[in-house]
């Protein structure tokens, strides 16, 4: 990425990053970690619905479809939507890290217009981690894994207890995810947030 910021650039101490052992098996659907999450949730009408995949390593792919609901101008997807596709996928890496943390700082390059129809494919890898601090990268693809690049994002995640998440949330809704009988979805519903 052009013109990272320092806040981005992991430090001399930083270590190669180590994927769980319990991490979803190499071309694994992750699933939605919420249903109501507007990146992947299956209950947001119209959310990206995004797609991810668990890669080699710790690294993800994700795709979703530009639709109507996703416009910026005429035809075209609101730069808003795809920074939120490359935030959802870099937050997605977290799962393979087992680890629940939120986005802390997110640097997005816009190389060319998405249009409306187009199903951006996206690939994201955690670069390095020191301490409670996971640094990653995420690619967006037109048109295939191959297609030309359309946007692109450095971000750091930091490490949180999910007290972060009961704390500052709205309580009907911590109390719902928290209920849930299933108890890997009542996990993952903690697992990244901004």
């Amino acid at each position: 990425m052009s013109g990272t910021s320092a806040a981005l650039t992991p430090p001399a101490e930083a270590v190669t990053p180590v994927r769980h052992p319990d991490a979803p098996a190499p071309g694994e659907l992750l699933g939605a970690h919420y249903g109501q999450c507007f990146g992947c949730g299956d209950e947001q009408s119209h959310g990206l619905h995004l797609a991810a995949r668990a890669g080699q390593g710790v690294s993800i792919t994700a795709e979703f479809t530009v639709r109507p609901a996703h416009q910026g101008a005429p035809g075209l997807a609101h730069g808003g939507v795809l920074a939120t596709a490359l935030d959802e996928t870099l937050g997605s890496l977290n799962w393979l890290l087992r680890t629940i943390a939120v986005t802390g700082r997110l640097e997005t390059d816009f190389v060319r217009p998405v249009p409306v129809g187009t199903v951006l494919y996206l690939e994201a890898e955690v670069t390095a981690v020191a301490g409670r601090k996971i640094y990653s990268t995420a690619t967006g693809r037109i048109g295939g894994p191959e297609g030309p690049v359309a946007v692109r994002a450095d971000a750091l995640f930091v490490e949180v207890k999910v007290d972060h998440f009961i704390d500052n949330g709205r309580q009907e809704e911590i109390r719902a995810a928290m209920n849930d009988p299933d108890q890997l979805r009542r996990a993952r519903a903690f697992e990244v947030n901004p």
